[in-house]
């Protein structure tokens, strides 16, 4: 039997011990509706933090608290807290506890894509995500009769990097309060730290790629990697495989599995920009087309139209 993500300091596993509350669900209940389970805990979390918001200030509680709240819990797939799901089921995840604590590290994930949007909208400049107006964009028009002119643009820009950041501080606040013991929970975090730096990382890659005009397949497909394949699938999985002690062979193939369909996904995506229909993707045809963005789709169109001496093309 292979050695588990935690034994390499000598434990088999996460340790749970007592949980805030998270409902009374079991590992059967949560199979048939996991995004209905992650969303309850959700619910209880985000109302806790933006009445604790308000107690700071009513005005903040409302423009920003209330609305990353709002965000996080319409719209969305939950897909991250389904791979992470479904990787602990499949190592044998199951008891009270290691639910508790799936559920609320799943909660975690959507609060840290909330932040991840949001950035991501500001940096692109983007109208739409989810078929509504984007979390700047919403902002700015609240306030486009009350601020002077030009300042309700920036207020939003402000406000959505603000929201961003609150929603970071919720996600790392509630995988602190999760009470995990030993070497395993000390595997959990070391995931999340690492999945956090890569989720800034492939961003980062995405910006430099579309500054400098990067035509670069390998450098796409790195981008593609970074960016999505690590944070919205691999790293999901290995937390999952992580909360329920799996062997470091398991949790391996499990998470290369991962990589592949994070990258698939990743290339749909770029095929949805250009291809697809706003009404089913929630966002504008040709957004990253038109911002340049080092997209695998672009570098083997640049490489063919290259190849081929169309000049018209490049």
């Amino acid at each position: 039997m292979g050695r588990t993500q935690a034994e390499e300091h000598g434990t088999a596993g996460p340790r749970l011990v007592g949980h805030p509350a998270t409902g009374t669900e079991d590992a059967s209940a949560v199979d048939r509706d996991v995004s209905g389970a992650v969303g309850r805990v959700l619910d209880h979390v985000l109302a806790d933090r933006v009445a604790r918001a308000r107690d700071v200030d009513p005005l903040f509680g409302d423009d920003v608290a209330g609305r990353v709240a709002h965000f996080t819990r319409t719209g969305g797939k939950r897909t991250r807290s389904r791979f992470l799901w479904w990787a602990l089921r499949a190592c044998g995840g199951e008891g009270a506890a290691t639910v508790g604590a799936a559920l609320r590290i799943g909660a975690a994930l959507e609060l840290l894509q909330t932040c991840a949007l949001v950035h991501d909208d500001v940096m692109d400049g983007s109208a739409l995500r989810r078929a509504r107006p984007t979390f700047h964009v919403d902002v700015a028009a609240q306030y486009a009769d009350a601020a002077p002119a030009g300042r309700a643009g920036r207020l939003g820009d402000g406000t959505a990097i603000l929201a961003g950041d609150l929603a970071l501080v919720w996600a790392d606040d509630l995988l602190a309060e999760t009470p995990l013991e030993g070497d395993g929970g000390r595997a959990v975090r070391r995931i999340w730290s690492d999945m956090r730096t890569e989720m800034v990382a492939g961003q980062y890659l995405d910006l430099h790629g579309q500054a400098t005009g990067s035509r670069s397949l390998p450098r796409a497909l790195r981008t593609a990697r970074v960016k999505s394949a690590l944070y919205s699938v691999e790293r999901p999985i290995a937390l999952g495989a992580a909360l329920a002690g799996a062997d470091d062979g398991t949790a391996a193939a499990l998470c290369a599995a991962g990589r592949c369909v994070g990258t698939a996904f990743q290339l749909r995506d770029d095929l949805d920009d250009v291809f697809g229909d706003p009404r089913r993707t929630g966002k504008p045809t040709g957004g990253d087309i038109g911002e340049g963005k080092p997209t695998c789709l672009v570098a083997v169109a640049h490489a063919r139209a290259e190849a081929a001496g169309d000049r018209r093309a490049l």
